[in-house]
C-alpha cells in the first residue's frame, strides 16, 4: 500500500544539490512539497523544475520548503541545473535529491513499473511525476501522480497549500477553482449560533451551501 492522506511521511537521509539532508530535520516544522520527476536532461522535466524555481518567492512567503527528486545522479543534477536556469529564465534554489538506488522512490511508491517507455538506459524503472504535500507535523496532506508525458501545474499545487493552510486555521472549505481572496464555504460542522458568531453575515444558497468572506 502506498502512502495515504494522514499518514506520517517516512523520514530519510539523502544526498542533494544542497548537501546531505534528512527530510524531517530539513522541514523543521514547516510545510513541504516533495516531488519527483522521471529523469534529468529531459524536456518536460526541464520545464517543470523551471516552473517551480519561478515560484520560489511564493513558496518562501508561505514558509514552504520544496524538494525535487529523481533517480539521476548528483553530478547530473548539478550539470542539468545550468540548463534549467538558461532555458527557463530562472534560478533553481531548492534541493534536488539524487536517488539512483531507488531507495527513496520505493519508500514513497514513486516508481513506474507499468510504462515500458519510462525506463533508464539500463532498463530500470524511473520515477513518475509524484507530488506529496507534507504539513508541519510531517503528515501527508495531498498526493498526486501524473504520467511521464504530462507536465504539472505547480500554481495549482501552491493553491492547494493556500487552501490547506486556511482550512486548518478556520472552519471553512474552499470551493472549486478558489484562490486566495475569494469567498469560502462555511464548514457543514458549523451550525446555528456558532455560524453566526464565526461568520457574521454569511450567505446561504442552500442549507448545506453557505458562503462567507475571510
Amino acid at each position: 500500500m502506498g502512502l495515504r492522506l494522514g499518514d506520517t511521511a517516512p523520514d530519510f537521509t539523502c544526498e542533494t544539490t544542497k548537501g546531505r539532508l534528512s527530510l524531517h530535520a530539513y522541514k523543521d516544522n514547516s510545510w513541504c512539497i516533495l516531488f519527483s520527476h522521471p529523469e534529468d536532461f529531459t524536456p518536460v522535466c526541464t520545464t517543470e523544475l523551471g516552473a517551480v524555481a519561478r515560484l520560489q518567492s511564493q513558496f518562501d512567503a508561505r514558509n514552504v520548503k520544496v524538494i525535487g527528486l529523481s533517480c539521476s545522479s548528483l553530478s547530473d543534477h548539478e550539470a542539468w541545473i545550468a540548463d534549467i536556469n538558461e532555458t527557463q529564465n530562472c534560478t533553481v534554489q531548492f534541493p534536488i535529491i539524487a536517488d539512483p538506488t531507488r531507495e527513496i522512490a520505493t519508500l514513497y511508491d514513486m516508481l513506474d513499473h507499468q510504462d515500458v517507455t519510462n525506463i533508464d538506459a539500463h532498463g530500470m524503472p524511473l520515477t513518475v511525476r509524484a507530488v506529496f504535500i507534507l504539513d508541519p507535523a510531517n503528515k501527508v496532506r495531498l498526493t498526486l501522480t501524473y504520467p511521464a508525458s504530462c507536465g504539472r501545474n505547480f500554481a495549482e499545487i501552491l493553491r492547494v497549500v493556500d487552501s490547506l493552510m486556511l482550512t486548518d486555521a478556520r472552519k471553512v472549505a474552499t470551493p472549486a477553482d478558489w484562490v486566495v481572496g475569494q469567498d469560502v464555504i462555511v464548514h457543514n460542522s458549523v451550525q446555528g449560533s456558532e455560524a453566526e458568531k464565526l461568520f457574521p453575515g454569511f450567505r446561504t444558497v442552500k442549507p448545506y451551501l453557505r458562503y462567507t468572506s475571510i
